[in-house]
């Protein structure tokens, strides 16, 4: 049997509040006129005022013996009765004039058939979705207080709700169980042998959770996945059961044992397996998927800092790579200065010398920084023809690094001089006025 405590079913609360008793089991003064012309005695006023307030509060007669004292006690004192005064009939036949005289005033017709089919259609249509017979009884309930009849007891519900939800279900069994082949159902009643080595069947292994995403670990669901694919199609056999019965399936064959498995029904207990399957292979599929995104996170990771590693080793190679470029470049600024006709293919020579140099600090990590104070320094050339290192000491040597110290620039005036003087005349096409050259 459900238990009543995990359904809407209206019922007596263990404690009544006392906002409760003044809301709902204080009768008004229509009423209490009303009762008082209906009854001739005060055992029977308050019974009669009781079950008033109780079928407004639940739909349905309880009997008055389960009406809590509490509420008995404030519907007499409102009414002026003495403690001697019980709520209770002296006959069934005057509980049934009070139950008529109840539904006469609220407006309620009794009819226990047309409550009975109401309920019953309700139940069938929600069994092809719900399992859980607490959420059908819901569904009742709810249809019941829609067309305003008067609930019927726990049980009868209760009993309707089972006997729907077997028929529903033993027709979904044999329709499962029909699409299975032979060889299908081989495997799937291997399944249920145990081990006599270990004691624990293939059953119990399906039940396995999910570890941690090591890559053991990750091979392992890869072939429990493999596993359960080799078992059978299930997305054929299920075809046409609601998620919802078939989660519930699964849950039942989840919670069972292997003996207990084998003592219920072929039908049944194939498509519980069948359910259980077909669950465990979509958390499968999504566990597998979630353990790659961890593996790849951690291999993206673990590269991130062999980059960086590399990085650090291979920056001293490039400063120095750096610094060699260095000399050849103010090598070429010395053999372009102006001396005759050679001092055309020096320039080309300095200036390539100047665009390589460019390309190399790209290469090696430089920023655009870089290029805008060598653009600045020389007037918008795009070369470097005047780098040179400064005359103090090696270690002060010009580096190209984000982590480095920023370049060092010296335009003596004699070099500047020098430059803007061949500058003129390579463009006029006229040889210099002097041959000499200046250092």
């Amino acid at each position: 049997m459900t238990a009543i405590d995990r359904t809407a079913y209206p019922r007596f609360k263990r404690v009544v509040p006392a906002r409760e008793l003044v809301e709902a089991f204080t009768p008004t003064v229509a009423e209490v006129a009303w009762a008082r012309e209906k009854t001739q005695s005060d055992q029977h006023l308050l019974a009669l005022v009781v079950w008033l307030k109780s079928y407004q509060r639940l739909g349905y007669f309880p009997k008055l013996d389960e009406v809590p004292a509490v509420v008995v006690e404030h519907v007499r004192g409102l009414l002026g009765l003495s403690d001697e005064v019980r709520a209770e009939h002296d006959a069934d036949r005057t509980a049934k004039w009070h139950r008529g005289l109840v539904r006469a005033l609220v407006g309620v017709k009794y009819d226990a058939g047309k409550a009975r089919v109401i309920a019953e259609e309700a139940i069938r249509r929600a069994v092809t979705t719900k399992d859980n017979p607490a959420d059908l009884i819901n569904v009742a309930l709810e249809e019941l207080v829609r067309a305003r009849c008067e609930l019927p007891g726990f049980s009868t519900l209760d009993r309707l709700v089972a006997a729907i939800r077997a028929e529903t279900n033993t027709a979904l069994y044999a329709m499962v169980a029909a699409r299975i082949d032979l060889a299908a159902k081989a495997r799937l009643t291997r399944l249920l042998w145990r081990d006599p080595t270990s004691g624990r069947s293939e059953f119990d292994r399906l039940k396995t959770p999910a570890k941690t995403a090591t890559l053991g670990k990750f091979k392992l669901r890869l072939a429990y996945l493999q596993a359960l694919d080799e078992l059978g199609v299930t997305e054929q056999w299920l075809d046409g059961i609601p998620a919802t019965k078939i989660a519930h399936f699964a849950g039942d064959a989840r919670v069972t044992d292997v003996g207990d498995m084998r003592d219920i029904g072929d039908a049944k207990r194939l498509t519980l397996l069948a359910s259980l399957i077909h669950e465990c292979r979509t958390c499968a599929r999504d566990e597998v998927a979630t353990m790659f995104c961890k593996r790849m996170a951690v291999i993206h990771k673990k590269g991130e800092e062999r980059l960086e590693q590399l990085r650090e080793q291979h920056r001293a190679e490039t400063e120095r790579l750096i610094d060699v470029f260095g000399d050849v470049l103010a090598g070429a600024r010395e053999a372009s200065a102006p001396a005759g006709d050679g001092a055309g293919p020096a320039a080309a020579v300095a200036e390539r010398a100047g665009r390589l140099l460019l390309k190399t600090l790209a290469a090696a990590g430089g920023v655009e920084q870089c290029r805008r104070r060598m653009r600045s320094a020389h007037h918008g050339n795009n070369y470097l023809p005047l780098l040179e290192r400064r005359s103090s000491t090696r270690a002060t040597a010009r580096r190209c690094s984000p982590c480095s110290t920023p370049w060092s620039w010296r335009r003596p005036a004699r070099i500047t001089a020098c430059w803007t003087r061949w500058s003129s005349c390579a463009r006029s096409g006229a040889a210099p006025a002097s041959t000499s050259r200046r250092r």
